[in-house]
């Protein structure tokens, strides 16, 4: 992982776009050993206008203007240890904002920013903080509701970069972080997922979520054909 931003350094991104009348969602690109890593930041605003950001990502002046306008940042997700690296500079930017972290991510979390909760009400019945099953703990996903169907809302868990090139493309899917289908990275199987039944037991679970119209996942593209399906193939893979 990067070290952790001290001051407000963006980082080549794209705009943010609205997939629903409550959810903005912002994708970006980081350099890590293995080349150019895609990542993203949702915000999603709550019937009393509070934002709750999910995986922050330092923005230009003229994109945390959209994103200001939208709605008024108060809570910001911080999804994993391994996704610090903008935490303390939203933090600085935003004083009153709410920085909530899994339980066994808080340590870790806590060395670059302050953690308020582990756990969230929003005051919103829409809008669901789950603390992952099978990641001891480690690993925190939202669950949005809406008039349109459901968005859900995960970090490293489930991944769908597929636009690779180079030798930096190679890599990643010799590493089993692209392919050319929705995916739990190699990695994720090896270091995250404590219970592997536990974590397919949940991905069943969000496939029965009412309709189920999308999943974003912090690192590839938006799961929008047949997200179930793609959600009980996942599981199946587990076991």
């Amino acid at each position: 992982m990067s070290k952790p931003l001290t001051e407000w350094k963006v980082l080549p991104h794209g705009k943010l776009t609205r997939i629903e009348d409550n959810i903005l969602t912002v994708e970006g690109m980081i350099r890590m050993p293995l080349g150019a890593f895609s990542r993203r930041m949702t915000a999603v605003r709550l019937r009393d206008g509070r934002l709750v950001v999910f995986n922050a990502v330092a923005l230009d002046e003229c994109e945390m203007r959209v994103l200001e306008d939208f709605g008024n940042p108060t809570f910001l997700i911080v999804p994993n240890a391994h996704h610090r690296l903008d935490a303390r500079i939203w933090k600085d930017r935003y004083p009153e904002i709410q920085v909530i972290a899994p339980a066994g991510a808080r340590a870790k979390v806590e060395e670059t920013v302050p953690v308020d909760a582990t756990a969230a009400d929003f005051g919103d019945h829409g809008v669901v903080f789950v603390t992952v099953p099978g990641t001891g703990d480690n690993e925190a996903a939202l669950e949005v509701r809406g008039a349109n169907g459901t968005t859900l809302i995960l970090n490293d868990m489930v991944g769908n970069i597929r636009k690779t090139s180079g030798f930096g493309g190679w890599l990643l899917r010799l590493m089993g972080f692209a392919g050319d289908e929705p995916h739990i990275p190699v990695p994720v199987k090896l270091m995250m997922i404590r219970d592997k039944l536990a974590f397919a037991a949940q991905l069943r679970r969000w496939a029965e979520l009412p309709s189920l119209k999308r999943v974003l996942v912090s690192h590839g593209s938006t799961i929008e054909d047949n997200a179930p399906g793609s959600l009980r193939k996942l599981a199946a893979s587990l076991g």
